[in-house]
């Protein structure tokens, strides 16, 4: 019986969160990138900036996971 003190559920959400973050700043790189280009395709530009958002808030999710409950 193996048994240890670290919680992988923590480790594997910070490792998640991470990955999300490099994901939402490479959105906002590309967003950027196809704003300045006043023939970019609109459409496009729409749902990057959708997945965007959606990213945010699984990344504002994980952060509230992560922060101790103050019960105390």
């Amino acid at each position: 019986m193996s048994t240890t003190n670290v919680d992988t559920g923590t480790f594997e959400n910070r490792v998640r969160l991470k990955e999300l973050r490099v994901q939402h700043r490479d959105l906002d790189v590309a967003i950027a990138e196809l704003v300045r280009n006043p023939y970019a395709d609109q459409l496009r530009v729409s749902r990057l900036k959708k997945q965007k958002l959606l990213l945010k808030d699984m990344i504002s999710k994980l952060e509230s996971q992560l922060i101790p409950d103050l019960n105390a």
